[in-house]
């Protein structure tokens, strides 16, 4: 069993008992090579005896080294850029193996080796810093071949821990700087020497130590640390548990746990497949039991995990580089996430429950689930981190300075609930060897967003080198013929595309790079004088449909882990989990033509609108997608004594219901109004044939 149901908090031994007897063992191990398989951040090596010992070592190191430059403020940009990647290199080739099929209890020599040329090449940097700059422009020959080798173990380093696709690209991009001059058409360049390039990619700012990395480096390591601190208190524990008080024993309850607590998980996992197993492994087979389909139970779960990367106030790695590209607080990306967010797990909550009332399930019996209040009140202290954080972003402070507050309270509460352990007598919940764990897992954890930024700087580098940028999005516009909806149109396939099998942050950096300039482009015109807030919505659209990848076929990782736990078709899954997440498909174009839902100059009163117009469109939506709303869709004839009801105008209703559900969710008045007379017209009609339906069979018995 999974340890969110090992420490549930019942009134009775009785209850405990009862609420064990209803689920199915979940086999621990399955679940860890299940993670390993599709989640390549979790295929690590599980190194024991002294090369244990040396990744912990250089991992605290790393970790205070981290907190020390963040406190001191000593230490320059590109240093600390340097010295993060250093340590990113060394450790990456000490606990990942070259291929998944290698043991995870050896250490080839040659990984070792990489691991020592990696770190020095970029430590080269550090030492030789004031030389360096002395000689920008006229770099020696050891430079360059430092330089070529820093790129290549970069390139490899991915290979092995983000994937192939960023890989392929930064790679075509690189070539594209050397061979642009031979290309015609609008892509054409001067063309760069090798010399120019390495030096631009590796010693400059605007490169691989650009951007991405300067916010990996500084807030997003402590937002990782911070996350790996809370998962130790037990939280994602505590979320399930009090997800199931609260909709445990509604319809379909199970089901809705895992919208829930998935949601809230978000706040502290920025991965949507360690999302799907970590809390999968206790809701879906919880949602079978009760009589969802595998598919349907593995779906839920895939497209409420997915998600979790939406929900502020933490949210994905990609949030934060997307405050530092934009050049807008973070506060602000976590006010402009909040409607859509609501809006996305509304729309998969909604069909949850009609798929439940279709199905006639009941939720869990009450006097089976743990009760809130007492356990509110006995644990409740683990979201004070979380409130922490929220606190002081929105009293103004830096996403850095909330984030150490937010350490400070975890380490805190370790504290003082260690020490109530101890003075009744038992084993302290945090001690030092649990502290050793968080470091090491927050080390472990930012190596692949590290990785991910550096390759993204690298095609930054290229198109700020050839300005390719510019380019693309003038091509893509004219692919395009200047319509904004084409425009959207194609980001958004290529975005899913980008997005398959690789991290959202890499997707988020490639996508942005490329496509956002063309979507402003088309809201605002060539060259266009705007604020940084009003390039969020671009930025925010491909942010989306980067995520989205994920429960996407023909990859979408996290609906084959869903259907991995619940032993289901993992395609079956993954349409499913796609229909379960139409929300994030329309909610992008929604911001983009109205950011007044990203709260960009809105009102209260416009926000209250669009919030009820919207959650009344993905109602309409979702009844179109499961054909139920009050009844099943169509008009009933017949009697209850029939062998079965026949069916007719099913497909009418359902495309009245899904046009109406669209023209709510349109953010114009016009089509509001149109949009809320046709949808109450259709559930009026459902009411009153739902009524007709109850009298027959009443007469009928």
């Amino acid at each position: 069993m999974s340890d969110s149901t090992k420490n549930q908090d019942f009134e009775t031994p009785k209850q405990k008992e009862t609420f064990d007897n209803i689920l199915p063992t979940t086999n621990e191990e399955e679940i860890k090579d299940l993670m390993k398989d599709l989640d390549r951040e979790q295929a690590y090596r599980e190194h024991k005896c002294w090369r244990q010992w040396i990744t912990v070592v250089v991992s605290i190191v790393f970790v205070l080294f981290q907190l020390y430059a963040t406190l001191s403020g000593k230490i320059t940009a590109q240093i600390l850029r340097a010295s993060h990647l250093a340590f990113v290199e060394f450790l990456a080739f000490l606990l990942f193996p070259a291929s998944k099929k290698m043991p995870k209890d050896t250490l080839p020599w040659y990984d070792v080796l990489l691991a020592f040329v990696g770190a020095g090449s970029w430590l080269y940097i550090v030492i030789n810093f004031d030389t360096l700059v002395r000689r920008t422009g006229n770099n020696t020959k050891l430079d360059i071949i430092i330089g070529i080798i820093g790129i290549l173990i970069l390139f490899e380093s991915c290979r092995r821990i983000v994937g192939l696709p960023i890989m392929i690209i930064a790679g075509t991009f690189i070539i594209y700087a050397f061979i642009g001059k031979y290309i015609p058409g609008f892509l054409n360049h001067r063309g760069y020497s090798l010399q120019r390039v390495v030096c631009h990619l590796f010693y400059n700012t605007e490169g691989i130590m650009g951007t991405p990395i300067g916010a990996c480096s500084s807030f997003i390591f402590l937002f990782i640390l911070f996350g790996a601190l809370l998962e130790k208190t037990g939280i994602g524990q505590f979320f399930i548990d009090a997800c199931n008080a609260i909709a445990g024993g509604a319809s379909g309850g199970p089901a809705k746990v895992a919208v829930l607590s998935s949601a809230l998980l978000g706040t502290v996992s920025g991965s949507s497949v360690s999302n799907t197993v970590g809390s999968g492994s206790f809701t879906i087979p919880m949602m079978k039991k009760l009589g969802y389909k595998p598919e349907f139970a593995g779906a839920v779960e895939a497209s409420a995990s997915t998600g979790g990367q939406l929900m502020p106030p933490i949210m994905g790695a990609a949030a934060f580089l997307m405050a530092e590209s934009i050049g807008v607080p973070y506060i602000t990306i976590v006010k402009a996430a909040i409607i859509p967010a609501v809006l996305y797990f509304t729309g998969i909550f909604i069909t949850v429950h009609l798929e439940a009332k279709k199905l006639g399930l009941q939720g869990l019996p009450k006097n089976q689930l743990p009760k809130f209040w007492p356990l509110l009140l006995k644990k409740g202290y683990m979201i004070l981190p979380l409130l922490v954080i929220i606190y002081f972003l929105c009293a103004g402070f830096t996403a850095v300075f909330a984030a150490l507050m937010g350490i400070v309270a975890c380490l805190l509460i370790g504290i003082v609930v260690s020490i109530v352990d101890l003075t009744k007598g038992r084993r302290p919940t945090f001690g030092g060897k649990d502290l050793i764990d968080v470091m090491c897992a927050a080390a472990r954890n930012i190596i692949s967003v590290a990785i991910a930024c550096g390759m993204a700087g690298i095609i930054i580098g290229i198109v700020t080198l050839t300005g390719i940028g510019l380019k693309l999005g003038a091509g893509l516009v004219t692919l395009a013929h200047g319509k904004l909806f084409l425009t959207l149109l194609f980001t958004m396939i290529a975005s899913i595309i980008l997005g398959m099998g690789a991290p959202t942050t890499a997707n988020y950096l490639i996508t942005s790079t490329i496509t956002a300039g063309a979507i402003i482009t088309c809201l605002y015109g060539q060259g266009a004088d705007i604020e940084n807030i009003m390039k969020l919505p671009a930025h925010m659209f491909a942010f989306y449909f980067g995520i989205i990848a994920d429960v996407t076929p023909p990859v979408a990782l996290a609906a084959i882990a869903g259907a991995a736990i619940a032993k289901g078709k993992p395609m079956k899954t993954a349409l499913n989990a796609t229909k379960l997440a139409i929300g994030a498909f329309i909610v992008p174009y929604m911001f983009v033509y109205n950011s007044q839902m990203l709260m960009i100059n809105a009102t209260a009163l416009a926000i209250v609108f669009i919030v009820i117009t919207a959650l009344i469109g993905m109602f309409g939506i979702s009844v179109a997608l499961e054909g139920y709303g009050f009844k099943n869709t169509g008009f009933f004839y017949g009697t209850g004594k029939s062998k079965g009801l026949t069916i007719t105008f099913d497909v009418i209703e359902r495309l009245l219901f899904a046009i109406g559900g669209f023209l709510c969710v349109i953010p114009e008045t016009k089509s509001d109004i149109i949009g809320l007379f046709l949808m109450t017209l259709l559930i009026v009609y459902q009411i009153i044939l739902k009524k007709i339906r109850l009298q027959q069979v009443e007469k009928a018995a």
